[in-house]
């Protein structure tokens, strides 16, 4: 199916629901886009008529403390995405907090979904979920838990552990100091993958879910031309230790890719090999997802 907007309206919704956004929560820990290049393609379709489809979703955080005596130090993250066809269709949030069991944590999000599906199809409803987050959001972080005698510690070992895999696009990946890092910062933070260098760079880290974001977030503070995750894929561990970590891995350790293009100076990678890599790792539809043909 094709994303193409029936017409620029919901991209001109979305941008002004997003400057709003802005205008009322100016500083970072409030509201923050963690997709600037979807936020510029974006901005760039609705004044450009000629200009492409955006590739991916506007995504963004809000945060929100709600106004509880005893939540004082609570607070609720909503990672929210934009769809296309947004505000047609509902946004997508994900509301999280380490106070969070993952019961409630589902349960909370079940029905966001609900009540925005109910009062806000067809309308800019961002600030509306911000609200709803803020009233209701506290009263999850009791509930079942006064049933349940678990202690603390208990608790505390039956942490459910996220899974990581990401797929980083770059347009190009040759500086030296970079290559380094990533492979550096990769062993450090206990990820594996690879990182293809070239033009274009491809990085893929796997892991825990906070080490995976940990390694983005210095990887993105380096200059790029343009670097993006071009996918994302989460899986739940039920209280998983090393060891399920380690099932899940695809890849060893974090090495370098080099597919040479045959004398091409080295630096334009040969796509079929990497097509063949990957497909070799059970991943041929990444592939797909990163330059948009079918890999032969």
């Amino acid at each position: 199916e094709t994303t193409e907007m029936t017409n620029r309206e919901e991209a001109e919704i979305q941008i002004s629901e997003l400057e709003l956004l802005s205008s009322m929560f100016p500083y970072e820990e409030e509201f923050v886009v963690t997709d600037q290049l979807a936020a510029a393609e974006l901005k760039h379709y609705v004044e450009n008529e000629s200009a492409e489809v955006p590739s991916s979703k506007v995504q963004f955080i809000l945060n929100v403390k709600p106004e509880v005596s005893n939540a004082s130090m609570v607070e609720f993250s909503m990672a929210c995405a934009l769809p296309f066809k947004y505000p047609a269709v509902p946004p997508e949030i994900t509301v999280r907090s380490s106070l969070l069991s993952r019961s409630q944590q589902i349960q909370l999000n079940s029905d966001l979904k609900t009540y925005l599906l109910q009062n806000c199809s067809g309308e800019p409803c961002m600030l509306s979920a911000r609200e709803w987050v803020k009233d209701h959001a506290a009263a999850y972080i009791d509930r079942e838990l006064s049933s349940s005698s678990l202690t603390t510690s208990n608790a505390m070992q039956s942490e459910d552990v996220t899974f990581t895999r990401l797929w980083i696009y770059s347009h190009h990946i040759y500086n030296k100091q970079k290559r380094k890092n990533i492979i550096d910062w990769a062993k450090e933070l206990a990820l594996s993958g690879f990182c293809m260098p070239g033009k274009p760079g491809v990085v893929c880290v796997e892991g825990l879910q906070s080490s995976c974001e940990e390694f983005w977030s210095r990887v993105r503070r380096l200059t790029w031309k343009r670097i993006l995750i071009r996918h994302r894929e989460d899986v739940s561990l039920e209280g998983g230790g090393h060891a399920e970590i380690q099932k899940q891995r695809k890849f060893s350790t974090l090495e370098e890719k080099c597919f040479d293009a045959h004398g091409a100076r080295g630096n334009h990678m040969d796509l079929g090999q990497l097509y063949r890599f990957l497909e070799e790792k059970g991943f041929g539809d990444i592939f797909q997802m990163y330059f948009g043909v079918e890999g032969h």
